[in-house]
């Protein structure tokens, strides 16, 4: 790995160009929200065969809420690209920091690359029934090509482009939710699905955990902190903003699918119809265009999250070349753009090798890509929640501070214990969610390469102490790296 720091020009992240709403758009089309109203939703409906999912994604929305209250009030005295790993460093220290870090690097890689696998195959199916066949691949690396390009690009321009996607996904959603909640089975709207006492039914545990996936993206307000206008406010807002869109959108459009279905009759109309649930349910009372309009919009929110996933892992890669945690070249900048270059570049490199794979081995890009992969990267995400809340009050209970025990210590200590219990649930039935075998290894293995990655991160952070001790004084310092790296370098600067 290269020994050089990045110059103090190129390691800094161009500053100012995101606003609230912004960030709020990068992170809710991270999230999907269409995907997951029309592909997650019914997905749980149809996996679990629990009626309760409308409540489970209120329920989740809260604990992330109570997980934002410590990640908020963290994210105003530690502005960074490296978001949960420089957090989980100022909390629980710099190896525990390398660790988180492997872990978000193969957890949000999982995510983007996943995810072209359904892009893929959903574009490749559409243009199928208009008279275009083509292949899953070629329509992957089509998407491909759009999303390499953007993301070197001014974060400003990707931020106009996720903006129009997600308020016409969000806009054919609300459209598809109105008609189906006056439309009702049986001629009454019932409120079944919402009771509270679905989450002491069976199987909640896999239906949080077909919940939880839905939000992943939201936490990544905190990777544009360096880029917006004013982090210390913008990173709350964005965050709260997010959360409260996706879970009311979430939990609302679920409730109408089942009220258009009737409460008693849900599981079995998802499991039939699929994703093709919430359009069939729309299609007698709607134009055809408007049908039309929604299927679309499916594809570009799958391109969205995408692009969205690819700008967090660009940064993450960023944070770590800037502190040459990872090689020093990831820590560069484009001057023109100021886009994390080698970031990006690498990235798509990844991706592009992993699209090509999956070809090449002809394997199924829904299960196979889509499916098991970022059923993976969520469960990557859900450990980086879980250990960034406990190191929240790891920090605030060694630094002065005047936001108050809640904030500090009371709000993370149970959103840690929430979501823990859900990650035990979710490792405990991850066999369920990649619908294999109880005794298949493959439950164990998609989960073990986060010990791996973790192992891996925690050995190379004790070896940069011993050996590179420069390099390890650095770990967490975020835009202050590379200046500090150069002071320590520096002869002249070195104390007597």
């Amino acid at each position: 790995m290269s020994s050089s720091p990045p110059d103090a020009l190129s390691a800094v992240l161009a500053r100012g160009r995101l606003g609230t709403f912004a960030v709020v758009f990068f992170v809710i089309a991270a999230a999907a929200p269409l995907t997951v109203v029309a592909g997650g939703a019914t997905t749980g409906y149809a996996v679990t065969r629990v009626v309760g999912i409308p409540v489970s994604y209120l329920v989740v929305a809260a604990v992330l809420a109570l997980f934002s209250v410590g990640y908020v009030a963290m994210s105003r005295r530690i502005i960074n690209a490296g978001a949960f790993y420089t957090y989980v460093t100022r909390g629980l220290g710099k190896p525990a920091g390398v660790a988180t870090a492997m872990i978000a690097v193969l957890g949000y890689n999982a995510m983007q690359i996943g995810l072209y696998g359904g892009f893929g195959a959903v574009l490749a199916a559409y243009l199928d029934d208009r008279g275009w066949h083509t292949t899953w691949w070629l329509c992957a690396l089509a998407g491909w090509a759009v999303v390499s390009v953007l993301g070197v690009l001014r974060i400003d321009l990707n931020g106009v482009v996720l903006a129009v996607m997600l308020v016409a996904e969000v806009v054919i959603a609300l459209v598809y939710d109105v008609v189906m909640v006056s439309h009702p089975a049986g001629g009454t709207v019932t409120f079944d699905t919402l009771a509270p006492s679905h989450i002491l039914a069976a199987g909640i545990g896999a239906a949080l955990v077909t919940a939880i996936t839905g939000f992943v993206g939201f936490e990544g307000t905190t990777v544009f902190a360096e880029e917006t206008k004013d982090p210390k406010r913008t990173v709350p807002r964005a965050t709260y903003i997010a959360v409260a869109i996706t879970g009311l959108l979430y939990g609302g459009s679920a409730w109408a699918m089942s009220v258009a279905t009737g409460p008693d009759k849900i599981v079995d109309a998802a499991s039939t119809d699929g994703t093709d649930l919430i359009f069939n349910l729309v299609s007698s009372h709607l134009a055809q265009s408007i049908i039309t309009a929604g299927r679309i919009l499916f594809i570009t929110s799958l391109f969205a999250a995408l692009l969205s996933f690819h700008h967090t892992v660009a940064r993450y890669l960023f944070a770590l070349g800037r502190e040459r945690v990872l090689p020093a070249v990831l820590g560069q900048t484009s001057r023109r753009t100021g886009a994390p270059k080698w970031g990006s570049i690498t990235q798509s490199t990844l991706a592009l090798a992993v699209i090509f794979g999956y070809a090449y081995v002809d394997a199924d890009p829904i299960v196979h890509l889509f499916f098991w992969v970022t059923v993976t990267g969520g469960l990557g995400v859900l450990i980086l929640m879980t250990v960034t809340s406990a190191a929240v009050v790891a920090f605030f209970a060694r630094t002065r501070n005047t936001d108050g025990p809640w904030r500090t210590l009371l709000a993370p200590t149970l959103a840690t214990t929430a979501l823990g219990t859900i990650l035990t649930v979710t490792i405990s039935q991850f066999d369920t969610l990649l619908g294999v075998e109880p005794a298949s290894p493959l439950r164990w293995l998609f989960p073990a390469a986060y010990g791996v990655a973790a192992l891996i991160g925690l050995v190379w952070a004790l070896v940069l102490r011993s050996s590179r001790p420069d390099v390890y004084q650095v770990i967490g310092l975020g835009a202050d790296a590379a200046t500090a790296a150069q002071h320590v370098s520096d002869p002249v600067h070195q104390p007597a």
